[in-house]
């Protein structure tokens, strides 16, 4: 570990990689440099900051302060869900208890199977981790429904006025809402370690630990995401569907 050193001229060089995207943006007209200069500055300013905080708190080493943690990366990462869910209704309180249901479950199943020990150090990166998926897959889930509700409009209807019901006429879409969310970490599971080598694995063998073990962790840590974006997704979806109907049971979108 002692071995990694990125000096301040190394880090400062890279941004040629950020004036590469932006000139590739101008050229091909992408209307993308507003986008990017601001995507450029948040992500500095938000690293930076999570780095001095973390910092903190992996000193202090506090349960409390760990717990704190995690609760306000579940609420901006169900914040963020809202944000992909286009107005979907009550799209919020949906994203927090799928994404704090999946994190809770999750962290409790790898910490009382010894897999990790619940220290701010191992803990906070893997709740970022579980939360950064889930997100996105309930953004996922969410924009699949708005879109399928509309292309299926008639279909739902006409199973509406022959008598089924609204869980029965939307079965379709929620399966395939469902599939949308964890399309993303099923791919991802099939090419690591033949394409990809994750963050966690790439991470752990930069650092210079044995690549068996780093394999091992990265194992692990795609059957978590792939618990993890199952129960956000199904979650998200079950309750999400029933946004797009009134009281009467009636469709409203």
């Amino acid at each position: 570990m002692n071995n990694l050193i990125v000096s301040n001229t190394a880090l400062g060089l890279t941004g040629v990689f950020v004036g590469l995207a932006l000139w590739i943006g101008y050229r091909e007209k992408l209307g993308i440099a507003k986008d990017l200069i601001i995507a450029t500055f948040r992500c500095v300013i938000q690293l930076f900051v999570v780095g001095y905080v973390l910092k903190y708190v992996f000193r202090v080493d506090s349960w409390l302060l760990t717990l704190l943690l995690i609760l306000v990366i579940i609420f901006n990462g169900a914040y963020n869900a809202k944000g992909r869910s286009n107005d979907l209704k009550n799209s919020f309180p949906i994203s927090l208890l799928a994404i704090a249901t999946s994190t809770l479950v999750i962290l409790l199943v790898l910490v009382f199977a010894g897999a990790v020990k619940f220290i701010p150090s191992q803990i906070i990166p893997l709740t970022g981790m579980i939360v950064s998926n889930s997100m996105v897959a309930m953004g996922l889930c969410f924009r699949t429904m708005n879109s399928m509700f509309t292309d299926r409009r008639s279909q739902i209807l006409e199973m509406l006025a022959l008598g089924a019901s609204p869980m029965t006429a939307s079965k379709g879409i929620i399966r395939d809402a469902i599939k949308t969310g964890l399309q993303p970490t099923i791919d991802t599971a099939k090419t690591v370690g033949l394409v990809a080598l994750p963050g966690m694995m790439s991470g752990m063998i930069f650092a210079g630990a044995d690549p068996v073990l780093a394999i091992k962790y990265q194992i692990m840590v795609t059957f978590m995401l792939l618990g993890i974006t199952s129960i956000s997704s199904m979650i998200g979806c079950y309750l999400g569907y029933q946004s797009f109907y009134n009281q009467r049971q009636q469709l409203i979108k």
